[in-house]
């Protein structure tokens, strides 16, 4: 029987990942509401309006959502 060794990212390396991925022209934010443990982002190319990500308790699947949902919209 085969054992798969493969790590998953940590939150760090996956949000570097994200990061080398969308444009550097692209506005990014990732942001925390006080008092709660869920993330949300937005990832947009310059002068279209993006859509912001659902709520995720962690920053980087927040903004690999927002990239999901926004990389689609051509310049």
């Amino acid at each position: 029987m085969g054992h798969n060794y493969a790590k998953p990212l940590t939150s760090g390396q996956k949000m570097e990942r994200l990061l080398g991925r969308i444009p550097p022209s692209w506005h990014v934010v990732v942001e925390r509401q006080a008092g709660e443990a869920q993330w949300r982002a937005l990832a947009h190319a310059p002068g279209q309006d993006g859509a912001w990500s659902g709520l995720h308790p962690d920053p980087a699947d927040a903004l690999e959502d927002s990239w999901r949902r926004n990389r689609t919209v051509t310049v």
